[in-house]
């Protein structure tokens, strides 16, 4: 029997083959569960847990994209820019939406956990895919001989 307090659980077809950046997917999964988790404890007690919880949640993600950022520029990835574009645009609409929730505006953190979940593994499956392969490849045509970034 499944656990309801999961939104979503790790699977490795989300692996992209770096460990720094597999290992901090990983723990996006694990946040973006914890705040669901606190979204199914009841109205006001979901209200405190979120605010509690975003803002540790939304540095997570910051710190992530800028680690995935300095690898990509590491390996000259040629769409790094774009890359960049969809991060800001996620950080943006993120604080938005704390932001608004703040401020006394009707707020639904379930659907924001929600949408948290459908961003983070769409990006992974679709542009972080993207630059793992061109990493893929670089390291087949030997230009790199491993990535190790901390």
């Amino acid at each position: 029997m499944a656990d309801d307090t999961i939104l979503v659980e790790w699977d490795d077809r989300y692996l992209i083959g770096i460990q720094l950046i597999d290992d901090q997917h990983k723990e996006l999964i694990d946040l973006t569960n914890k705040l669901y988790a606190g979204c199914l404890a009841g109205d006001e007690a979901a209200k405190a847990y979120f605010l509690e919880t975003v803002h540790g949640t939304v540095d997570y993600v910051k710190y992530h994209f800028t680690a995935e950022e300095k690898i990509l520029e590491n390996v000259k990835y040629p769409a790094l820019t774009e890359h960049k574009k969809f991060h800001e645009g996620f950080v943006k609409q993120i604080f938005d939406d704390v932001k608004s929730f703040e401020g006394g505006k009707k707020f639904v953190p379930n659907v924001f956990v929600r949408y948290l979940k459908d961003w983070i593994l769409t990006h992974i499956a679709v542009e972080d895919k993207k630059y793992a392969s061109y990493i893929l490849n670089l390291k087949k045509q030997g230009i790199l001989n491993s990535i190790i970034f901390s």
